[in-house]
């Protein structure tokens, strides 16, 4: 069963791994494979909302979204993005950006590093937003009690995450624009820039949380529909036309998935700008990566269990607050690439073990006739 599921992804990481041997030695093999973990570990949540909605949908939609849907996640938002991202911050063509790091990798690593603030600013902005919005809402499951039952009270302040993100890029954008002025540098125009950057990234992810809400709500809408439907044609006696229904509710489901594959794929890309500037070791990593989270979301379709490690989400959105931290903190001061990649990696294993922990936790209770309530609260 894991072999049948996980064939693809095993050969594909063999392939990628000795790619990047070639490529750039041990050191280029040791940066994809923490880009790796990254990409699984910060990509679980994506796996369980993917296979929670994917279960709902036949199997024609669902090979859709398991071939299409690759292509679109592995060579668009993992291959193309991150030459985008660059492309558009070093104000270049994309073309010339792929050419530079393939060719010229002197050149395109000082436009990387000269446009790595605004890069920061963006991807720090973004990243921020997932971890703030997470951290204060109230869950039924909490991980690290003693600090998430307050902060799920200060979430019921609107619109708080937002002033935090902006407090923290404001007090980001004066730190860059202080070192700029202390190097002779155009302070001005450095914090603008980093503030501006930073803004691009907050309404990007509001944008995308919007799609994510318009395409939710749709498929709502349609569930709704096709419900209604079936109860009037029973009640009538007509025949249902459950191929046309299906199709209509799943095609919204299937757009709904795109849009929030889309938008968990923005971490990963985003924090692998802390980690690497390569964008060849960075599409090996994310792209070896990206077949996991697809393998691992029929996995957990078939299997029917999503709730083992229910800490691993929590882990995944520390790890991604940790990194948006080391992002900002960036703009002014370099952080060694293995330490960003151990952080998010020691994380995700802390609420692994965590999750193991409370499981067994569980069984304990249940077999000694415990209170399972309180078992489950977190730490």
């Amino acid at each position: 069963m894991v072999l049948k599921t996980f064939g693809w992804s095993f050969a594909i990481t063999a392939l990628g791994l000795v790619a990047a041997v070639l490529y750039g030695g041990w050191e280029a093999f040791g940066i994809v494979a923490i880009l790796c973990v990254l990409e699984i570990s910060l990509s679980f949540d994506n796996a369980v909302v993917n296979a929670g909605i994917l279960k709902k949908m036949n199997a024609f939609w669902q090979k859709i979204f398991l071939t299409i849907g690759v292509l679109i996640a592995v060579f668009g938002m993992r291959l193309v993005f991150p030459v985008v991202i660059v492309a558009i911050s070093a104000k270049i063509g994309p073309i010339e950006a792929v050419d530079l790091a393939l060719n010229d990798a002197e050149r395109y690593e000082q436009l990387v590093t000269d446009a790595h603030p605004s890069i920061a600013a963006f991807g720090g902005m973004f990243l921020l937003m997932i971890f703030l919005d997470f951290i204060f809402e109230d869950r039924d499951i909490k991980w690290l009690g003693w600090l998430e039952r307050p902060l799920a009270k200060l979430g019921k302040v609107d619109m708080l995450s937002v002033c935090i993100a902006l407090i923290v890029l404001a007090i980001s954008a004066m730190t860059f624009a202080t070192q700029a002025h202390q190097h002779g540098g155009t302070h001005i125009d450095a914090a603008s820039t980093v503030l501006l950057s930073g803004v691009f990234g907050l309404i990007t992810y509001l944008v995308v949380g919007g799609l994510s809400s318009f395409f939710e709500n749709k498929l709502e809408e349609e569930e709704e529909r096709e419900h209604e439907a079936e109860e009037e044609a029973k009640r009538s006696g007509k025949k249902v036309t459950a191929v046309q229904l299906a199709g209509k509710a799943a095609f919204f489901m299937f757009l709904y998935l795109e849009v929030l594959d889309a938008s968990f794929s923005f971490d990963g890309v985003i924090g692998a700008f802390a980690i690497t500037n390569d964008i060849v070791l960075m599409a090996l990593g994310l792209g070896v990566g990206a077949m996991y989270v697809r393998s691992l979301t029929v996995y957990l379709v078939r299997q029917g269990t999503l709730d083992d490690y229910v800490y691993l989400e929590h882990g995944a959105h520390y790890a991604i607050g940790a990194l948006a931290l080391i992002l900002m903190v960036s703009i002014r001061y370099q952080i060694p690439e293995v330490i960003t990649g151990l952080i998010g990696v020691a994380l995700i294993a802390w609420s692994f073990w965590s999750s193991v922990r409370r499981n067994k936790a569980l069984a304990a209770a249940e077999g000694g006739s415990g209170d399972k309530t309180e078992v489950s609260a977190g730490v």
